[in-house]
């Protein structure tokens, strides 16, 4: 079985990670939304809010899991028996910093093969950190949430 983890904060879930994930989904038989727990960054929203919210949006798909993890992401990986991370690129710096973590993780663990996606155009300049930016002024972040994560705010 072909395990896929696709790791980040998603603090929010945006449009652009559903674009990354929905286009890796047809690859593997399995893929494990991974939540990463970061303890050097503060989260704007709760990690069950942001669990409650990628459920939601997959919850027509019953490849996709949604899990919390803490630690390594490799050790993570180990654990669910993924040997692919989905990573998704939107820059070049992008780019240079996943292929930069993409090395040290095959460096601690061969096993795990980093995929990249390139991200779609129009979706290219949204990023959660803009997002909760826009979130915390009181802005208007619709366009670039699921709808089912913007009805979970």
């Amino acid at each position: 079985m072909k395990i896929a983890l696709f790791p980040g904060s998603f603090d929010p879930v945006t449009k652009a990670h559903v674009d990354i994930l929905r286009r890796a989904i047809p690859l593997f038989d399995k893929v494990v939304i991974g939540i990463g727990l970061n303890s050097t960054k503060a989260a704007f929203l709760n990690i069950e809010r942001r669990k409650e919210m990628l459920e939601a949006v997959f919850s027509d798909d019953s490849k996709v899991e949604v899990a919390t993890y803490e630690g390594l992401t490799v050790e993570f990986c180990k654990k669910i028996g993924a040997a692919y991370m989905i990573r998704g690129i939107r820059t070049v710096s992008d780019f240079e910093y996943e292929k930069a973590i993409a090395q040290m993780n095959h460096a601690l663990v061969p096993e795990i093969e980093s995929i990249f996606i390139v991200s779609k155009p129009g979706y290219s300049s949204i990023s959660s950190t803009i997002v909760r930016d826009i979130m915390r002024n009181n802005g208007d972040v619709r366009q670039f949430l699921p709808k089912e994560a913007f009805d979970l705010l």
